[in-house]
């Protein structure tokens, strides 16, 4: 018999957030203790309190690794040397997919989104998780405006939350209702933005 394969301290933390996304996407967020998420990954309640320091700390890192492993995988889908314009239109259709292709990690993140508070009973988790993710279209934006493609008069960091806030709603539309045509949605997100942000073609 082969022996197991000792996993290192990022491995095993990964392991333990993805039981966390998967029992809070089934069991919903006052149901996924501690104990269901230990059972889901087949460890021991020690390890997970080497990991983390308590079942909110468990929480908040697993909706905040989960938001950065799906923007990782809209942006792994994209070509960056294309023009802004081209990128920001498969960016949203990217993002629309997710609804069909991670639903168990966005349903994840809205629980905790939704349910863990400090003890001032606040949202733990807000707008400032984005920062990162604002950085990166904060960047594309000034890349479209050195080539030409977006308006140079406009914000960066306006239009990156704009961009967010757009992309944000589409996918809670997208799940409330499973019927929408993803594609023609996702179009449709895309053009109203680059309506506003993009320079227009000449005539």
């Amino acid at each position: 018999m082969a022996p197991r394969q000792r996993l290192s301290a990022d491995q095993r933390r990964r392991q333990i957030i993805e039981a966390a996304v998967r029992v809070l996407a089934r069991d919903g967020y006052q149901r996924a203790s501690v104990s269901a998420i230990v059972a889901e990954a087949g460890v021991s309640k020690g390890l997970v309190w080497h990991y983390f320091t308590d079942r909110d700390d468990l929480m908040a890192r697993t909706a905040r690794q989960t938001l950065v492993d799906l923007r990782d995988h809209v942006a792994a889908g994209l070509d960056l040397s294309a023009d802004v314009p081209s990128v920001v239109r498969a960016a949203v259709r990217g993002a629309a997919q997710l609804h069909r292709t991670h639903r168990d990690q966005l349903e994840a993140i809205r629980q905790v989104v939704q349910n863990l508070r400090s003890s001032d009973g606040s949202p733990q988790l807000g707008l400032t998780e984005y920062e990162e993710t604002y950085g990166f279209q904060e960047a594309l934006v000034r890349r479209g405006q050195e080539e030409g493609s977006i308006r140079a008069e406009l914000d960066p960091r306006h239009l990156a939350i704009i961009y967010q806030g757009a992309v944000d709603t589409m996918l809670a539309h997208l799940d409330a209702q499973p019927g929408l045509d993803a594609e023609a949605l996702a179009a449709g997100v895309a053009e109203v933005l680059l309506g506003g942000m993009a320079v227009p073609p000449p005539h």
